[in-house]
């Protein structure tokens, strides 16, 4: 009961940001949705009759008009459909590929503000920390923004300053998101098959993650120490004494963008060296550390003047267990080598194959898919093969037969499509392939070697002998209860709470039937009887009972409309 009153506290508290969501996507068409939330009473009517006709809806898909409502909307909204991007799992490839298009469109912040914020944090005036600060920000996103400064001894850094209240609002937009994601599955019809509670509670999760710079420069620092004996890598250095929760300063990059070909043939840089090292840098972080940089689009990735890869700005990054890294790699050997039913078996190792699939058909189906997709593939010289083209048709498939998918395979093969298109831009005829191999090979010779064998077999007996001692004991206290007669089971119907809901609902609108031509047969008694009063001849006490319930008809008629059953 508590949660709930601070539950609806809160809601409240936020009823402006609530009006103004609600204004943003009735402007974009989806009214019907707001009518079917009963979130409608928050907006007057005349005011969502303006914003239907100022909406542009035509020749706009849902998905489009949803993305530019996310854009209106501000940091948090954005950063979840950047977020949604990369789970064509959970909201559908035509969704993904729309959010994929929406960037940080957020206008920097004022400068005094990012003065106020540094000098708070850091505890000294800026001209005791910078030499100079240039006002104009290089970058601004949706939670911070970056100046180039130069520090007092003549170091060249940048600096990046979080937003002011850019928490707070975060926090606000999330409890708001999960109060709209109740609704939608309390109201709309299987809307609880895009699990949106399971989305919001995603991006809380990864947006608190970057909010937090101390992670960040956390980050910063495991990736210096992974590459710290590449000659082929450059990560920038960080200044602890210049860093807080909502500061970093960092070493500045000075290079070539990975996306301008046309400078790097200025400057004579060997592109396809270039592709050969971040690709390397790649499968190091994928199949070698278990922790990459998730977030490589060209922006965040630099060519300097001995040809070295810099990787800029580590707020997203993801991790992968040791069992997932030794999937990948023989998933890989497995494309390789066409040998589709390994590849299978790594899907069900992995888990992502749920109990109530029928394994056999399973298997027969997904191998007939992959023949016929991936076979025509191969007929290309193994030089030639796109690797990412392959993995994300792998992805497809995987989607389209609703296997489980952990969220660090999707954040990879988003990553590795990015790559991919950098990496053909600066070389066509780059091979992936033979890259990879050495990688996947090491990998797999670590998971069959000597030690990591007996690692297995010991946690492996461990664990039976456990259960081996555990099971009398368990056996015991169901017996127990099973001659109590307190051994109990628990039936859960799926969707039993929506018919229940549903006919709750037609039920009250059955009752509001029966009122209705309950009205209309008195009034008719009434006026043909000619008792009480009369206005124009016409008995009044008949005719007010035909005005409301004529009234209450329209009121019926317009609530069964909106709920879009007729």
């Amino acid at each position: 009961m508590l949660s709930e009153l601070f539950r609806l506290r809160r809601t409240y508290k936020n009823i402006n940001r609530i009006s103004q969501i609600v204004n943003v996507f009735i402007k974009h068409g989806f009214g019907q949705i707001i009518e079917m939330l009963n979130l409608s009473r928050l907006i007057p009517f005349r005011k969502r009759i303006k914003l239907m006709a100022e909406g542009e809806l035509i020749e706009t898909t849902v998905a489009e008009r949803l993305r530019r409502a996310f854009a209106e909307l501000g940091p948090s909204f954005i950063k979840l459909a950047q977020i949604l991007s990369s789970r064509p799992d959970l909201i559908t490839e035509k969704y993904a590929s729309e959010f994929e298009k929406l960037q940080d469109e957020v206008p920097p912040f004022d400068f005094s503000e990012v003065k106020r914020i540094i000098e708070t944090d850091l505890k000294a005036p800026l001209e005791d920390i910078f030499a100079s600060i240039d006002i104009p920000s290089v970058a601004a996103a949706s939670v911070s923004q970056v100046h180039n400064a130069v520090l007092i001894d003549g170091t060249k850094v940048v600096v990046k300053v979080q937003r002011p209240r850019i928490k707070e609002i975060i926090e606000t937009d999330i409890s708001i998101m999960r109060f709209l994601s109740n609704l939608m599955v309390k109201y709309l019809p299987d809307a609880d098959v895009f699990n949106p509670l399971g989305i919001v509670e995603e991006f809380s999760k990864t947006i608190r993650k970057e909010l937090s710079f101390t992670d960040e420069v956390r980050n910063i620092a495991r990736f210096a120490a992974n590459f710290r004996y590449s000659r082929a890598i450059k990560i920038p250095v960080t200044y602890d004494k210049y860093t807080s929760d909502r500061v970093i300063v960092m070493e500045r990059i000075e290079g070539i963008r990975m996306s301008d070909s046309d400078a790097m043939d200025k400057a004579e840089l060997d592109k396809h060296d270039i592709a050969a090292k971040l690709v390397n840098a790649y499968f190091k972080m994928i199949l070698d550390d278990g922790f990459f940089h998730a977030d490589p689009h060209p922006g965040n990735l630099f060519v300097l003047e001995d040809g070295r890869v810099a990787i800029v700005d580590f707020g997203m990054v993801g991790w992968i267990t040791p069992d997932v890294m030794e999937s990948i790699a023989a998933i890989l050997l497995a494309l390789i080598n066409k040998d589709f039913g390994s590849m299978i078996d790594q899907f069900i190792a992995l888990g992502m194959v749920t109990e109530e699939v029928d394994l056999d058909r399973f298997k027969h189906d997904f191998m007939a898919d992959m023949m016929e997709l991936l076979l025509p593939l191969y007929d290309s010289a193994l030089a030639e093969i796109n690797f990412a083209q392959y993995l994300d048709t792998i992805t497809r498939l995987s989607i389209k037969h609703k296997l489980k998918i952990p969220s660090s395979m999707l954040l990879i093969d988003k990553c590795m499509l990015i790559i991919d298109n950098i990496v053909r831009d600066l070389d066509p005829k780059f091979n992936f392939i033979t890259h990879a191999t050495p990688y996947t090979s090491t990998l797999l010779r670590k998971k069959y070697g000597p030690k990591r064998v007996i690692d297995k077999l010991q946690r492996n007996f461990t664990e039976i002998a456990d259960s081996v001692i555990d099971t009398p004991k368990k056996m015991r206290v169901l017996l127990r209860r099973l001659i109590n007669n307190e051994f109990t089971t628990k039936i859960s119907i799926v969707g039993i709470e929506r018919l229940i809901r549903d006919i709750d609902r037609s039920t009250n609108r059955l009752s509001f039937s029966i009122v209705i031509a309950s009205i209309i047969m008195s009034s008719s008694i009434l006026t043909v009887s000619g008792v009480g009063a009369r206005v124009f001849d016409i008995p009044a006490i008949g005719t007010l009972g035909f005005v409301i319930a004529f009234f209450l008809g329209i009121w019926l008629i317009i609530s069964i409309l909106r709920s879009g059953r007729l």
